[in-house]
């Protein structure tokens, strides 16, 4: 057998895109193409009472303005279907008449150019009704507020809670309690590229459209369900993807553009349509990350024994559900952080608000709650007079230990090892707590945080995903192709795939063939989120491989097989105690942060991060590392730079010329990733998820440190200039 396994392997798609020849969405053209515009509302709350195209049908160049009632089933969503694929009168779902949020969409405009549908798209006359503007997620639960969604009650997405042990009573035998309220912000996902795509028939018949996502399947189910097809009469297509991150997981232009062609087809116009979405349109059109308020209260006794805590989370799930349900489920896991805590009470809310919809994003819930979680670690360990990494060695969880809903982690805990590795490698030393504030302009600091996160959906979803091999050759195997629909969003998923294709038939890498993320031959691999592909995908694979390499031995020519890998099944937690095992895998990780505060500008600089990951198996280390610096940079735009601002529910910062992200001279100085590798025994060759892991800690990591070097707890974030002076009282 060819060993694939821990070599570095040069990306299948990196010549390409560095060259500048790689096919994104917006490159795509046909010479034939009509163009699209969208017709956004750009109001935060109200009821279309009429729409008035006859301005722009008559414009010459446009050939059609769509609305609501051209929709066969006018709903979709990835969790649940509650929002109107076109807002407006005369559709077939009741209150699809009613915009919830700016970014909803009321038309669409086909035309000859794309100048010439927004020129239409600017003649079209919408008579709104205003209604009352939910903006306050508290405010959105409290009786008598305007409701959202007729089926969610004060506005309620969701809300999940946990009952552990006896939390009321523990606090009398609490040596030290420490108390805070944290705010988690907006995050915009600043891809590179924004929405695009392209619809037509192919040569089958099928409703063919060529976009970026995260989940080809999920999309041609949704796409089918809005246009009442057999899911089987439309295919999905991802050309390169200029990054996601989760913000791709949602609809965004997918449907439009299938319902466009659809429409027009009737109308004996056969030509493809294409969009692309100005930067502006992509962040008013699509998910953030989700903001939250955490009060949290955590107690121990004097030795640093965690004994209870008590928590409340409120997320700001915007105007509709997209992921909130699950996000919440992760920040609830998060808030009371890998540790052993006996006591436990916890009621998080997920709550509908007019405010721009809130999504999935690289930690999905995670880095809010380990931001409250961590930091109530750190001011913890203080108020006892503890070193912070020795509070948690006490009590990290283990193969024995209970998480917060009284289950044990399947499948190896090594928080313990990451941990002392993070440690270990920056010489960690018990912070100095009287040389705080530390004296002078420049001040530098050390803080240290652990996380750990799901790999893989989780809640009661049995993970899955498929894969097919076929081998080809007449004595010998000459060439293996690799059928999985796994998005490839920059994260080199395709490669790793066929590292451990090659690895499991001993071939070279430049035998293996990938035909990927097309779902006119490929099944479900499930989404690019969570972490989960390599570990999920790469199941598959392995034994899609192992099938075809049986066939093979029995003399099949070509040797063709599927196989889709099945994880052990998670549980949904109790709806009265919280209790369950919601998932079967987990990541862990350990950063500590060294940063200097300018502390009369009130500019923070991160000297170095130290991040410990443990990957299972490095199936291509140079991609992990590349994905640990990448997480880095996104956690540190994050925490000290991304400011999204919304005010009354309209974006502030719709430009990156307001919502400023890390550039070259923002980032920190120095990253450096340990890998430990210890392996899951479920996962490919004892491989772990690590795309997420890196970006959960690096915000209480980074907060702690400012605080080391100030004495100043910041719980709120991000950590910008004019935020550091006045918690500084300079102003």
């Amino acid at each position: 057998m060819t060993d694939q396994l821990g070599k570095s392997a040069l990306r299948l798609d990196a010549r390409d895109k560095v060259a500048g020849t790689a096919i994104y969405p917006g490159d795509r053209t046909f010479g034939d193409e009509l163009w699209m515009k969208v017709l956004f509302a750009r109001r935060p709350h109200a009821r279309v009472r009429a729409i008035n195209m006859r301005a722009a049908e008559a414009l010459p160049g446009v050939v059609a303005v769509l609305t609501a009632r051209d929709v066969p089933h006018n709903a979709f969503g990835l969790q649940i279907a509650d929002q109107p694929v076109l807002c407006g009168p005369e559709s077939d779902v009741p209150g699809a008449d009613i915009v919830r949020f700016i970014g909803d969409k009321v038309a669409v405009i086909v035309a000859e150019t794309e100048a010439i549908a927004a020129q239409a798209r600017n003649l079209i006359q919408v008579d709104y009704e205003d209604l009352p503007l939910v903006d306050d997620p508290v405010a959105a639960m409290q009786p008598g507020a305007p409701q959202l969604h007729a089926d969610r009650p004060n506005n309620v997405a969701e809300y999940k809670r946990i009952r552990k042990g006896d939390a009321d009573s523990a606090w009398t035998h609490c040596d030290a309690i420490v108390e805070g309220v944290y705010h988690a912000p907006f995050q915009e996902h600043a891809y590179l590229q924004p929405e695009a795509g392209t619809a037509y028939f192919d040569e089958a018949g099928r409703i063919t459209v060529r976009c970026a996502g995260q989940w080809t399947w999920e999309d041609q189910q949704q796409i089918a369900h809005a246009l009442k097809l057999p899911p089987e009469r439309v295919r999905v297509v991802y050309d390169a993807i200029g990054g996601a991150f989760g913000g791709r997981e949602d609809m965004s232009v997918q449907i439009i553009l299938a319902l466009a062609v659809y429409r027009l087809r009737e109308r004996g116009v056969q030509r493809p349509i294409k969009i692309v979405w100005t930067r502006e349109e992509s962040i008013i059109g699509h998910c953030k990350r989700h903001p939250m308020t955490i009060k949290s209260k955590l107690g121990a006794k004097q030795d640093g024994t965690l004994l209870a805590a008590e928590i409340e989370i409120v997320a700001d799930g915007g105007a509709y559900m997209y992921t909130s349900n699950k996000v919440l489920g992760n920040a609830v896991l998060s808030a009371t952080g890998p540790y052993d805590i006996p006591n436990v009470k916890l009621d998080a809310h997920a709550v509908y608000t007019n405010n721009l919809v809130s999504g999935a994003f690289r930690g999905f819930g995670a880095p809010q709650g380990h931001f409250a979680g961590e930091t109530q670690i750190n001011k913890l360990a203080e108020a006892l007079g503890m070193d912070p990494v020795a509070l948690r060695l006490k009590n990290v969880l283990d193969n024995q230990r209970l998480t917060s809903t009284s289950t044990r982690i399947h499948g190896g805990v090594s928080l313990r090892q990451v941990i002392t590795s993070a440690a270990d490698a920056g010489h960690w030393t018990m912070p100095d707590v009287a040389l705080r504030p530390k004296p002078g302009r420049f001040v530098s600091g050390r803080g240290f945080a652990a996380a750990y996160k799901n790999i893989g959906f989780s809640f009661g979803y049995q993970e899955n995903s498929w894969a097919g091999v076929e081998l080809r050759g007449r004595d010998t195997i000459e060439l293996a192709i690799v059928r999985i629909a796994g998005a490839e969003v920059g994260q080199g998923h395709h490669t790793v795939m066929a590292q451990l294709a090659a690895h499991a038939l001993g071939l070279r890498l430049d035998q293996i063939k990938m035909e990927v993320s097309d779902t006119a031959f490929t099944q479900s691999s499930g989404s690019a989120s969570a972490s989960r592909l390599t570990f999920m995908a790469g199941n598959a694979v392995r034994d899609a491989a192992t099938a075809a390499l049986k066939k093979w031995a029995e003399e099949e020519r070509p040797a063709i097989a599927e196989a889709t890998w099945l994880a052990p099944k998670t549980t949904p937690l109790d709806e009265v105690t919280g209790e369950g095992a919601p998932n079967f895998a987990y990541g862990y990780v350990a950063q500590m942060a060294q940063v200097t505060v300018d502390t009369e500008t009130g500019a923070i600089v991160v000297n170095q991060l130290l991040c410990a990951d443990d990957v299972g198996r490095a199936i291509n280390p140079q991609q992990i590392v590349g994905q640990i610096e990448g997480a880095v940079v996104q956690a540190h735009g994050y925490t000290l730079l991304e400011d999204f601002r919304v005010k009354d529910g309209k974006a502030l910062t719709a430009a990156f010329s307001t919502y400023l992200i890390p550039g070259v001279y923002d980032i920190p100085e120095r990253v450096d990733s340990i890998l430990i590798e210890e392996p899951h025994p479920d996962g490919p060759y004892g491989a772990r998820g690590v795309a997420e892991m890196p970006l959960i800690p690096y915000a209480p990591a980074v907060i702690a440190a400012v605080h080391d070097a100030t004495g100043v707890w910041f719980d709120s974030f991000p950590l910008t200039p004019e935020r550091v002076l006045r918690g500084l009282g300079r102003f």
